[in-house]
């Protein structure tokens, strides 16, 4: 069987499930100053990690360029591509774009969703798609009904290190120094528009998981028969306990915990954690 999607690299898919669902990842790349590194296969995740530690310039990602997603249209039987938020990246003008120059050449094309999230929110996506490909329904519905579920998709994060934020411009330093002083941490998430809001503050190491547990519980989403998605930065404990209070709480057919991958690690940081339902 050929791949039914395409993701760019910031979809946090472990080999085992990009395998489950016939997935197929486009690489971003990440810039610590001025040394490069592609977010396929071959990256080492652990050394690029430490090197993002010591890294004291400018860390920004670029999206892939069109001729990838191109190719991988070209040469899969995906239809459909899912990439990161159009406000955060420049990944679903790319893709766009890549697909009308397959169209151009060898008459396929595949239809790109603007994530309007990223990291986990990606992932969940990509799970919806999977399970409405294995259902056979047609292409059209799919679409109505995958948009629709990115229109009502929620998407929160949680950081322990605000330090890339401040390296690539997001926080300025006061706004960071202040975080660390006051001992707090901040709950984010996706505004419903594809850019970043700030939803919660926390004390460090009291109430974030209640916190959590309260913004699905005021979100007024049904999550009988849906799927969560909690993505982690070298923070599997506090991902677990998530997940178990997630479980106690909700109906959710699946909560899945899964790492980070390097895209999605740049920016979380170490133990930083992602949801998304």
């Amino acid at each position: 069987m050929g791949h039914g999607i395409i993701a760019d690299s910031c979809c946090d898919l472990p080999d085992e499930m990009r395998r489950d669902i016939h997935a197929i990842s486009v690489p971003l790349t990440m810039l610590l100053g001025e040394d490069e590194y592609v977010d396929d296969e071959s990256l080492d995740l652990q050394m690029f990690m430490r090197a993002m530690k010591a890294c004291k310039k400018k860390i920004h990602s670029a999206a892939p360029p069109p001729r990838l997603f191109q190719k991988a249209i070209q040469d899969s039987l995906a239809e459909y591509v899912v990439t990161l938020s159009s406000k955060l990246s420049a990944s679903y003008s790319s893709a766009v774009l890549g697909s009308e120059q397959a169209r151009e050449v060898c008459g396929r094309e595949a239809h790109v969703f603007d994530s309007k999230s990223a990291c986990a929110g990606e992932t969940l996506i990509a799970l919806k798609l999977h399970e409405l490909i294995a259902q056979e329904w047609p292409k059209a519905r799919i679409i109505k009904a995958v948009q629709s579920f990115i229109d009502s998709m929620k998407t929160y994060f949680v950081l322990e290190n605000y330090d890339n934020l401040q390296k690539n411009g997001r926080l300025n330093r006061i706004a960071g120094s202040l975080i660390h002083i006051l001992n707090i941490k901040l709950i984010m998430g996706a505004d419903g528009e594809g850019g970043i809001a700030l939803f919660e503050r926390a004390r460090r190491g009291h109430g974030t998981i209640r916190q959590l547990l309260s913004l699905i519980e005021r979100s007024g989403k049904n999550t009988a028969d849906e799927n969560m998605v909690i993505s982690h930065c070298n923070n599997p404990e506090f991902a677990e306990r998530l997940r178990e209070e997630v479980k106690r709480a909700f109906q959710f057919k699946q909560v899945y915990v899964i790492p980070t991958g390097g895209l999605s690690s740049l920016y979380a940081d170490e133990k930083g954690i992602v949801m998304a339902f």
